[in-house]
């Protein structure tokens, strides 16, 4: 009996454990055209989860950033990848009393050559099983916006249209690569 019960144990502890590496977690991001355009690397923090965004292409300035509900980026809008992320029910902006949602972040800066390289926290979400973790259900996605987020207005901080996308998946490190331009230089040969 005693070894019947430490095989099941075993076994659970496998199943669980196989396949399932969620931190660091590394996924491309795409503009609307489909073109890579750089990635989103999400690793688990003790005060939430750290997002690293790299991305070319942008136009110059601020764009508001967040994470959406659904791990869906299907251009050219994006719309597939649903409202912003918020299990706790919250308003929207960083700004807001009432606020905010788990998946508002931080504006993002693109330089004059359309270049981000930008390094944020989400101090509620987690990349470990629960309510506020980024990978429940299928999982999210991170969405770049056209604007800046206003930190304020509902729902969405006025930010724009959807220009950008990356899905956050378990599945996410299929298409990995730490250069945004490798996709782009494969295409051309």
């Amino acid at each position: 009996m005693k070894f019947v019960l430490i095989g099941v144990l075993t076994t659970l502890l496998t199943i669980t454990g196989c396949g399932e590496k969620r931190s660091p977690l590394e996924s491309a991001l795409y503009n609307q055209a489909g073109d890579r355009i750089g990635t989103v690397t999400l690793t688990e923090q003790p005060g939430g989860v750290e997002v690293k965004v790299k991305a070319e292409g942008l136009e110059a300035g601020p764009h508001g950033i967040h994470i959406h509900e659904f791990p869906k980026c299907e251009g050219p809008d994006f719309k597939s990848a649903g409202n912003h992320f918020n299990p706790t029910q919250k308003k929207h902006g960083l700004m807001n009393q009432k606020g905010a949602h788990v998946g508002d972040l931080p504006n993002i800066d693109a330089e004059s050559s359309g270049m981000a390289d930008a390094k944020l926290m989400l101090p509620e979400a987690t990349l470990k099983d629960g309510q506020t973790s980024l990978l429940r259900k299928e999982g999210t996605s991170v969405v770049i916006h056209s604007g800046p987020d206003d930190g304020m207005s509902q729902p969405a901080g006025d930010s724009g249209d959807r220009v950008a996308c990356a899905e956050i998946t378990l599945n996410s490190e299929k298409a990995k690569a730490s250069d945004p331009t490798e996709l782009n230089k494969k295409q051309e040969k």
